[in-house]
Formats: structure tokens, sequence, C-alpha cells
């Protein structure tokens, strides 16, 4: 782990937001934790002149790009010329000192720049030789995404770097390696470098581009057109650039007795972290997080507290934010809150719902049920697929996510948006129903 000067590591700050009151015999606590990281003091200059930039100003990062050369990149022949214009592009907006590769994908994975088992480093002349070697970039061959992301990997882990990202654009499914082979890449692979997947065109699938992003903590979108990629891999690299400290994570101690339910995140995107807890001795769990540059992030923490008696009050559980060395130390960054439980007989107080647990709660059954709509119309499921999207045009609405209703109203007649009642559209073009799925983990914050 590198260690940083204290001018560009972000001020991380941490603020819970619950209703703390519980009736007697209740139990369960609930809490939003939002996470904050500002004044890293590297974002805005990064991203308004990359290359204004000394190597020693910025957090030291490595990068891999995954271009998809699959024989399917030539339907038609203008995606692979995208695909290239577009890692052009990225490779421009990188900042002088970065470490990267390019890497081709087909069923194997092959350097494309800089070669040799190693890294470049970012100046005018190896980004003008990498975009020269994107003219060796042609279609041909089969997918095997788990190939490209372990190359990735054994790359980005050569240079002594704080942050290391992942880049990977793909037009098609992942048809020569098994389900398993790809869990087993993204199991090595997870937490030894963040990515961001894209699907371009129409013939991908969803849940294997989503499940990639998610593995590896990073985000995943569709590039419907793609004329748009130059665009997009222009802005991920951008936000790539913005990152300051990687490895962050959320630690949770909660005290004797007490249960911790679930653990996700909220905003900007609904992503599961239960499962991913690792042990940090007594009664403590650390969920990781990736990397942050300045931005601001929700959590819902779920606690299952000992039942007590009215007037009793406790801890339910400490929030602290850490980074986890490799000798098992870890680098605390000083911010922490309380999730509390109070108990009472004051019904107003104990049934009342603090609004952003409310407006989460909410954002994530979206979610789910975009999800279950869109299997059950795949299904043949009309009536499921009508209640559920139903359901979810009346939460989009409720919430004011207004890009998720445009979404919907591409997939569903609405009749009545308030009661939720919408009819299939008989022709769905594919993209706006793989774009529904794509983005359905998007979510909008409260309004303060």
């Amino acid at each position: 782990m590198a260690n940083f000067s204290k001018s560009n590591v972000p001020q991380f700050s941490v603020d819970v937001y619950q209703n703390e009151y519980l009736p007697e015999g209740g139990r369960e606590v609930n809490a939003i934790v939002t996470v904050s990281a500002t004044g890293g003091g590297t974002i805005g200059s990064a991203v308004a002149a990359p290359h204004l930039y000394s190597p020693g100003q910025g957090p030291d990062a490595a990068v891999a790009i995954m271009v998809d050369c699959s024989g399917s990149m030539d339907y038609p022949p203008t995606k692979m010329r995208n695909a290239r214009d577009a890692t052009a592009a990225a490779i421009d907006t990188l900042r002088d000192g970065v470490h990267f590769a390019v890497i081709g994908g087909t069923h194997v994975a092959k350097e494309i720049y800089p070669g040799g088992g190693r890294l470049a480093v970012a100046d005018a002349a190896t980004r003008d030789q990498a975009k020269q070697a994107l003219r060796r970039l042609s279609a041909g061959g089969g997918t095997a995404i788990g190939t490209w992301l372990r190359l990735a990997d054994r790359l980005l882990s050569s240079a002594e770097v704080s942050i290391r990202h992942g880049i990977l654009l793909t037009d098609g499914r992942n048809e020569h390696e098994s389900p398993e082979d790809l869990k087993a890449a993204l199991d090595s692979c997870a937490g030894r470098f963040t990515c961001d997947a894209r699907g371009v065109g129409t013939d991908w699938e969803v849940k294997e581009v989503t499940g990639i992003a998610s593995a590896l903590l990073g985000t995943a979108d569709i590039v419907a057109d793609p004329a748009a990629l130059s665009a997009d891999f222009t802005q991920m690299m951008e936000t790539a650039m913005g990152k300051e400290v990687a490895d962050v994570a959320l630690r949770l101690w909660t005290p004797v007795g007490t249960q911790i339910k679930f653990v996700k995140q909220v905003a900007p995107t609904v992503e599961e972290l239960t499962e991913r807890r690792s042990e940090a001795g007594p009664r403590a769990g650390d969920y990781p997080t990736g990397s942050w540059g300045d931005e601001s992030r929700d959590y819902h923490v779920c606690v299952e507290v000992p039942a007590a008696g009215i007037g009793q009050e406790m801890l339910a559980a400490r929030v602290s934010l850490v980074i986890p060395q490799g000798d098992g130390s870890v680098q605390n960054l000083g911010a922490q809150g309380l999730v509390r439980a109070v108990w009472t007989d004051d019904m107003a107080a104990s049934t009342s719902i603090n609004p952003q647990v409310a407006h989460y709660t909410g954002q994530a059954e979206l979610a789910q049920v975009i999800q279950q709509g869109l299997d059950a119309r795949k299904a043949g499921d009309v009536d499921g697929a009508t209640a559920k999207l139903g359901r979810a045009v009346q939460l989009a609405g409720a919430s004011g996510n207004a890009d998720t209703a445009k979404l919907l109203a591409k997939v569903v007649d609405v009749v009545d948006a308030a009661a939720g009642t919408v009819r299939l559209k008989a022709k769905v073009e594919e993209a706006d129903e793989m774009t529904l799925e794509t983005r359905s983990t998007k979510t909008v914050r409260v309004k303060k």
C-alpha cells in the first residue's frame, strides 16, 4: 500500500440517518450511513488538464484496458473502429506517470501494448506508441473474459502502485469458457483491482457484464450505439484518474448479542455487500467499497439487537473507515458514526420511519422489481411482468427517479403511474430492454 501525503488524501466523513426509537420488544435497527470523501485536491486538475499533471501530484495508478476482439466485433465493421477510437481517447485521458497496458481479448488474451509482460508509463511518447499499436486490434476468435481479467491482474500487479483499475469492453456472450471459469477468475481478481465493464451493441449478456463490474466494485453500462464509445471511455478514464485512495473498507463493530442482518450500498447504485464481509477482530467485520475520489455514497445497515425494556438504550453498531494493509494492520481514516437503539413507549416516536431509510428501501425494491419484471417478461409470464414493472413505475415516480421512469416507459405503456397501472408494450427495442436491465440498480439520492 502506498503512503499518501496528507495533501492529496481526501478527508472522509460519516453521517448516520436513522430513527433510533424502538417499541418494547423491538429488535430491528435500520440506518443509512452516508460516507463522503472531499478535498483530495487532485481531481479537478486531473480532469481539466490531464497532461499538466506531474507524476508526483496524483496518486500512483495503473490501468489495463481490455478490448473485445472476437469475430463479432466486425459486425458491423464500424464497431471495431469505434472500439479503437474509444481506446485511443481513453489513452489520451491518462495522466502522465500512470502505468498502463492495452489487452486484446478473444478466447485468449493478448498484450497489444506495451507487451513483454509489463506496463508502459504514460507520457507523450508512450501514448503515441499505444495509439499506433491499436492498429493491431483486429476482430477474429471467440470470447473468454476470464483470461482477459487474469492477464490484466498479472500486468497490474507488476507495478508498485496504490490504485489498480481495469476497463473492459465486450460485445458478446462469454461463450468460450464455462461460467465456473469466469467466476474463478473474478474470485481471484476481487480486491486486487477495480474494473468498469461496458457492453456494446445488444448481443452481450447483461447479467454477465453487471456481474463482472459488481465482483470488481466497478460500474457497468450499455453503449447501445458504438459511436458513443469514445465519450463513454473518456469519462470512465477521467473518473479512474480521479480516484485517490484504494481498498477502503466499511468496518462495522457490533456489541455482544447483536447480529448484522445486511449491509448494502444504496447510492449511487444498489450493491449487496453482506456476503463480502471479512472478519476484523472480535465482533468487527470489514465490507469492501473499492477506490474513492471526491464523492459520496450511501449504505443501508440493518442490525438485530437483543430485546430490552422501555427507557433502555444501547449502541447497536459503530461504523468506521479503514484501509487494511498487507501486514494485517489497518490505516484508520479517522471518520466514524454510531448507530443507536432506544426503547420507548411513545408510539409516534417508535413507528415513524426515517425518511432516508424509507427512500432507500424503496430504491432497493425498485431495482429488484425491475429485474423480476424483466425476467418474467423473458419467461413469457405476462401477468407477473405487468405486476412487477407496474410496481417499478409506481416506485420510480414516488421517489423522483426520473431516469428510471423514462427507461421503464420504453418497455411498458404507463396507464396510471401513481397506481402502478401499466400494459406491456407489444414490441420493445432490445437496446431499450437491456438499458433498463443494466441501469436498474442506479438510484437517486434523498432530496434534502
